[in-house]
């Protein structure tokens, strides 16, 4: 079983740079994808934030476990007794998930690994994962494969690859009603964003700071 997973970390303040090349340099996450532990590990930034996108093979891993070189440079998160430095991203939607491993092998290159975030206006959050919970598990209609999107607070981070491929799900949806309305565009996604400072809705790219991919390893 292969299981996907997100996290968020904030930087030490001017720790930043020293934590994104130490991460850069680290070999922990290359060995990982070499064993065969991880399919695809990739990392990124944007304002004090570090996000990790991984697919775990043989078992879950940690964020320390993969990229634990960055813990000096991380702050710690309040809200449990126990000091920790990552935060799990929820997963909020996806237009396909692992079947199995051979499933979700990519069967041509990827170009381009992105990273991208976006704010929700807290008060419409139960809106967002209401409508996206209902496309994605009615099998509403189809779209990138590998595309998914987390949460933590109103603050959605998304990891896509391009090309896109898009293809039917393998694994059945867990909804049987017909809910998504017919034209995505009725459910007003526009009023779901908190707008940029430059009035910018949805996504922006964030900068990578790693991507690796099993196939593209030697090992």
């Amino acid at each position: 079983m292969i299981e996907r997973l997100m996290f968020r970390a904030a930087w030490k303040d001017g720790l930043q740079e020293e934590g994104i090349a130490t991460l850069q340099q680290d070999e922990q996450v290359i060995r990982l994808v070499k064993q065969g532990r991880l399919m695809t590990a990739a990392a990124f930034y944007w304002n004090h934030n570090l996000f990790l996108y991984y697919e775990c093979m043989d078992g879950k891993l940690a964020p320390e476990e993969v990229a634990g070189a960055a813990e000096p440079y991380l702050k710690d998160w309040p809200g449990q007794i126990e000091p920790r430095k990552w935060i799990r991203m929820m997963d909020v939607f996806h237009f396909n998930e692992p079947a199995d491993r051979e499933h979700w092998l990519r069967k041509n290159p990827v170009e381009k690994r992105v990273g991208r975030v976006a704010h929700l206006k807290p008060e419409m959050i139960g809106s967002y994962v209401y409508y996206h919970y209902q496309l994605q598990e009615e099998r509403a209609f189809c779209g990138p494969k590998y595309e998914m999107i987390g949460i933590h607070e109103n603050l959605l981070f998304g990891y896509q690859e391009f090309p896109n491929v898009t293809e039917e799900p393998v694994v059945p949806g867990r909804l049987q009603t017909k809910g998504t309305p017919e034209n995505w565009s009725d459910s007003r996604m526009d009023l779901h964003f908190q707008p940029w400072e430059d009035g910018h809705l949805y996504f922006k790219p964030i900068e990578r700071i790693y991507a690796y991919y099993i196939g593209d390893i030697t090992v």
